[in-house]
């Protein structure tokens, strides 16, 4: 993926809005906050003048103009750059266009899961699994609400964010039921490795197996770089 002269997704945030039209910061997070957009990007107001300013200085956006309503201090009103409105349109393109690796941190939790208790696990899954049931109905409701008044255009984001929550409920409910049932393969050894302190036999098997692999695959891979150095 492309590194970005300013990565932070408030400033892809700023740079679509102003290519709408110059605006002062204040106003543009409350364009943002209007339309609902603090559901999917985080706005708060002190990083977005930091990145106003770094937009600044890379020429992404530039001062246009000076503002001032009665007693209150100057606003400066900022436009797009061409430059901005090219890496605005390059930055949209990658990210609608290419899948790349993100790290939830539930994904996070589920990979390191096996250090808690089963039991303690379910208890969990099952407190997670309420929560998500709750919110996604109300997001439902409230999506259909919209769609009723609104152009779909304009909550597409929203029913991304359903339909991924939607499947995590979905996954998070058959997890804990096949954890439930003691239908998970390799719950024995699970539940073992919680009552004993060491680790089955048969999963430092694997482990063994895993690092052989590992070795290999390095092995393999220094010996391509060599043979590649060595030919040019």
């Amino acid at each position: 993926m492309t590194t970005r002269k300013v990565g932070n997704p408030l400033a892809l945030a700023v740079l679509a809005t102003l290519s709408e039209a110059p605006n002062h910061p204040y106003d543009i997070a409350q364009l943002l906050r209007s339309r609902g957009k603090e559901q999917s990007i985080k706005i708060n107001y002190g990083s977005l003048y930091t990145v106003v300013r770094s937009l600044e200085r890379h020429g992404l956006i530039e001062e246009v103009s000076t503002e001032r309503e009665g007693l209150r201090p100057e606003r400066t009103v900022y436009a797009i750059t061409g430059p901005g409105r090219e890496e605005l349109h390059d930055w949209m393109s990658e990210l609608l266009g290419i899948r790349q690796k993100e790290y939830p941190q539930f994904e996070t939790a589920l990979a390191l899961a096996g250090v808690m208790h089963p039991d303690k696990v379910l208890t969990l899954l099952d407190k997670r699994l309420a929560q998500l049931a709750q919110e996604n109905a109300a997001a439902r409701e409230e999506l259909t609400r919209y769609l009723a008044i609104l152009p779909r255009l304009f909550l597409i984001e929203g029913e991304y964010a359903l339909a991924m929550a939607e499947a995590e409920e979905t996954f998070v409910r058959g997890l804990a039921e096949s954890i439930r049932s003691g239908e998970l393969n390799g719950l024995d050894g699970w539940r073992s490795l919680h009552k004993t302190g060491l680790s089955p036999e048969q999963w430092k098997q694997l482990d063994d197996m895993a690092k052989r692999a590992a070795a290999e695959n390095s092995k393999g891979r220094t010996r391509t770089t060599h043979d590649n150095s060595t030919s040019t």
